[in-house]
């Protein structure tokens, strides 16, 4: 009887620890797919406010809005003002763009022709402006529109003339519902709820309509008088809920809540993640019924080991009776040791068969990780030698100008004129000689320390490669060279490489323009010179980061490969440098800055 009350215990722990076991790995995979989601809706509002955060920065430094401010008694200022905004709200795709004066009075709007026109609304009171206002900087603020009643996001930025005066704000409205648009769940999360929750704990998105403009604060006090600001003519009802706790095992953020609807209680387990650059929190409940089943799944395979062990158990303890009494018969207790000896034997045999197939296996995962190292080899020596090419390319359409207009000098008898084209052809093929080994800079270091350098002489080097090319014929290049030495810290063949691929690119960027015009200037700083290759050129389009990325190009496959640029700025970085694209600010065109460190010449 003693065995029969142990198995009883034993199963009865077996179910506990299933069940136990089981809500863990239940909750666990709950949990986690709770994360992904929230990751993903992470980088949408992330992706959003990236892309309108700097859009008031940019409006605000429109000479118009100054001019409004300054004058808004001029109906003929404030009605093009009025249409400059309807074509900012067009290009940026906004919903509401108006212009407001340091008392928070809007003055200009693209909705001026509306019945419900933001134009002689003063909106001193939003948060968005009074922050940018106070903090002189951009500023977003999330509400409902009093005029239309419309969610948004509101980003601002104050307008600021030439003498540092505040003159007012510009404000941008962006409607919300394409970050609601986006409540796509994948198959594992049909029973998940989403929800948005601002600092005060009130839901402005939902993935359940009947959930928005709710309470799902824990404190249940009524809202404060921001949120009824914020949102007005809202309920703002608290959700009923209870609180579970945090399951065992889990994140901090994660807590098991029971909530009350329609007279039905569902329990969810929530996960609260911060939002970027908001006082937001996503809140993802996802419902707990796969943890239902993933416990009973646990007890069922905990009850199939119960009963396997205790059969076998059952069968060991009988086949130890009889080997029992079978030992007394010697006859029969040596052919049982025999078997055992020979079922020995076979183990033996299929362990050493095991470890060498192992030992084979091993050897062949080497062989694998080796070719897949020399196969990495192989592909950073395509990137260089796609680098190179495009780096040669330069010089050899020089030596070929060189070399036609020596064929010209020479039918027409001036020697002493083919012999300075042949020299200097001969000098081109010395330095892409050099500028093939200094494209090595991609896979090691230089060969040499930078040393002390002139930063004039790379760039008249360069000059001498532009200027030969007959695309920049028609261009007006001004080199505004100083007279005294500029000593930098660098390496003249790399520096004039940077120079080369930069005025390359200023020159194709003006072709074709009226009065094309490239500039370079040298300026001095405390402790670094800084070489300026402005062009009038159309400019920079989109992310001025991605045109230093690898095979980033706008150009077609016959103009280059996209690795100008990217070399450049590796060049540049390793001499402890900068190199730098944007556009310019004094017109149309685009400027780089290359930033190198000051060496004294005495070094």
């Amino acid at each position: 009887m003693s065995y029969r009350i142990g198995a009883v215990l034993v199963f009865v722990a077996t179910l506990v620890v299933s069940w136990l076991l089981g809500g863990w790995v239940g909750y666990r995979q709950v949990e986690q797919e709770s994360l992904e989601e929230s990751f993903r809706y992470r980088q949408l509002v992330a992706n959003e406010l990236n892309r309108y955060l700097p859009v008031p920065e940019l409006m605000a430094e429109h000479p118009l809005l100054e001019r409004a401010l300054t004058d808004p008694g001029n109906p003929d200022v404030i009605l093009e003002a009025n249409e400059q905004m309807q074509r900012m709200a067009t290009i940026v795709g906004s919903s509401d763009v108006y212009l407001m004066d340091v008392n928070g009075l809007t003055i200009a709007a693209n909705n001026y022709q509306q019945a419900d026109s933001f134009v002689g609304s003063n909106y001193a009171f939003r948060p968005y402006f009074s922050e940018a206002v106070s903090n002189r900087d951009s500023a977003i603020y999330f509400a409902l529109g009093l005029m239309s009643g419309v969610r948004g996001l509101y980003f601002s930025h104050p307008v600021i003339d030439d003498s540092g005066r505040l003159l007012g704000v510009v404000a941008v409205k962006v409607l919300v519902h394409e970050l609601e648009s986006q409540w796509d769940r994948p198959a594992s999360l049909r029973e998940a709820e989403m929800v948005v929750l601002d600092d005060a704990g009130i839901s402005f998105l939902a993935s359940k309509p009947n959930w928005l403009y709710r309470n799902f604060s824990n404190a249940g006090v009524a809202p404060d008088a921001a949120s009824r600001q914020r949102y007005p003519d809202r309920d703002l009802n608290p959700i009923e809920f209870d609180n579970l706790g945090k399951p065992w095992g889990l994140s901090e953020n994660s807590t098991a809540i029971n909530i009350l609807e329609n007279g039905e209680v569902r329990e969810y387990l929530s996960v609260r993640t911060p939002l970027p650059k908001l006082d937001w929190n996503l809140q993802v409940m996802v419902s707990t019924r796969s943890v239902v089943w993933t416990r009973l799944g646990f007890l069922v395979g905990g009850t199939a080991l119960f009963f396997g062990g205790l059969l076998t158990w059952l069968y060991l303890r009988e086949r130890y009776r009889r080997e029992a009494e079978l030992a007394l018969r010697g006859e029969q207790l040596e052919r049982s040791v025999a078997e055992r000896t020979a079922d020995l034997e076979n183990s033996n045999r299929k362990l050493v068969e095991e470890i060498r197939e192992r030992e084979r296996t091993q050897n062949e995962l080497r062989e694998t990780q080796q070719e897949l190292i020399q196969a990495a080899k192989l592909a950073v020596l395509g990137q260089m030698s796609a680098g190179l090419n495009h780096e040669m390319n330069q010089p050899l359409t020089a030596i070929q100008t060189y070399a036609r207009n020596s064929r010209r000098f020479l039918e027409k008898g001036a020697s002493e004129m083919v012999d300075a084209n042949l020299s200097e052809i001969i000098v081109l093929c010395d330095k892409m000689a050099e500028l093939t080994r200094q494209f090595k800079v991609f896979a090691r270091k230089s060969e040499g320390p930078p040393a002390v350098v002139d930063l004039r002489q790379p760039i008249d080097a360069s000059l001498k490669i532009i200027v030969a090319q007959q695309s920049s014929s028609e261009i007006d290049i001004q080199w505004r060279r100083p007279e005294a030495p500029v000593m930098c810290h660098g390496d003249l063949i790399r520096i004039e490489q940077v120079m080369v691929n930069l005025m390359a690119n200023a020159v194709q960027a003006v072709e074709g323009g009226e009065r094309p015009e490239i500039r370079i200037d040298i300026e001095e700083t405390e402790h670094c010179w800084k070489c300026l290759v402005r062009d009038n050129g159309p400019g920079l389009q989109g992310d001025t980061e991605q045109i230093f990325e690898p095979f980033f190009t706008t150009k077609s496959v016959k103009q280059g490969l996209g690795l100008g640029l990217s070399i450049s700025r590796q060049i540049v970085d390793a001499l402890g440098g900068s190199l730098i694209g944007r556009n310019r600010k004094d017109g149309p065109g685009a400027e780089f800055v290359v930033t190198l460190k000051k060496r004294e010449a005495t070094e």
